[in-house]
């Protein structure tokens, strides 16, 4: 038989196919969704253990291996970014079909566990698209979505977030966790051009490859911002995050920034939840700030 490397948080091994769907197939008999009566029609909380339950199952393939202490510090930002999707589907009418897109996915944890956690419970039109520019990484997560048996249609892409060929036209939901450095601003220019109807983002580390700190820095040495690094940093980071923000508002976005977990999860833990809404007064108000604000020269 046919064997298949797997490979998850830096451990390779080897695993049978059919042992991995016969596993596969006796953890779907015994994962319980708890939808009776009018529950049935609405969509389960996602726990983390489940979400750690199927990681295990999807990408860990080793007998006896588990999950690391970082792999389920991972677990609870998916469980939590996967009740973020949840809500968001609230919003759409149930005969609408939606279009989730996973993007800078990495091995795609978010748009695999999005289709068979919040999405295959509804039987509602749904399909999900995963955008990731790593061959590797975007190879682990067609491997993870056949393993996956969802019934609803999944397709992992090979593609950079920026590429406005790799995008499905207006989805409805785009998600990034932990989109890094110039990709968050990617994601955020491709889901205004698409006119993705909601966006929840949640941005990871901030380099010099991202526009906004060539004008944090500015604004910093005219305002006379210390050196001392974390001073400075949380300064940069600051007008990055609120660039990011009336960007999206000039573009029709209502936005809102919340922490999504706590601090002891990821020191990245802010997420941008954004709705289309293109109201024109509001539009027109952002707007001005983010020309006047971060479009000028510093002063």
């Amino acid at each position: 038989m046919a064997e298949a490397e797997i490979q998850y948080a830096g451990v390779k091994t080897l695993q049978n196919h059919e042992d991995l769907k016969e596993k596969t197939s006796r953890f779907m008999r015994s994962t319980r969704f708890n939808l009776s009566g009018p529950a049935a029609r609405k969509m389960v909380d996602i726990q983390v253990s489940e979400v750690e339950r199927w990681l295990e199952l999807l990408y860990i393939a080793a007998e006896g291996a588990s999950l690391r202490r970082e792999d389920r510090r991972k677990a609870i930002e998916v469980a939590a970014m996967l009740g973020e999707i949840r809500r968001a589907v609230q919003r759409f009418s149930a005969r609408s079909p939606l279009t989730l897109v996973d993007a800078a996915a990495g091995k795609s944890y978010l748009g695999l566990l999005a289709a068979k956690l919040v999405f295959e419970p509804l039987r509602r039109p749904c399909s999900v698209v995963t955008l990731e520019r790593d061959p590797g990484r975007a190879a682990l997560s067609r491997r993870a979505a056949e393993h996956l048996h969802s019934t609803v249609p999944i397709e992992c892409r090979q593609a950079d977030v920026a590429s406005p060929e790799a995008w499905p036209p207006s989805p409805s939901i785009v998600a990034a966790l932990h989109a890094c450095g110039a990709a968050a601003d990617a994601v955020i220019d491709r889901a205004i051009a698409s006119r993705a109807r909601m966006l929840l983002l949640v941005p990871c580390c901030t380099s010099r490859a991202v526009a906004a700190v060539r004008r944090a820095r500015e604004e910093a040495g005219r305002l006379g911002i210390p050196r001392h690094a974390p001073v400075r940093r949380r300064f940069i980071q600051a007008i990055v995050d609120a660039e990011r923000t009336w960007r999206l508002e000039a573009a029709g976005y209502e936005t809102e920034v919340v922490e999504f977990v706590g601090a002891t999860v990821t020191p990245h833990n802010l997420l941008w939840r954004s709705r289309l809404v293109a109201e024109p007064a509001r539009m027109a108000a952002a707007a001005r700030i983010h020309t006047e604000k971060f479009r000028g020269k510093a002063r």
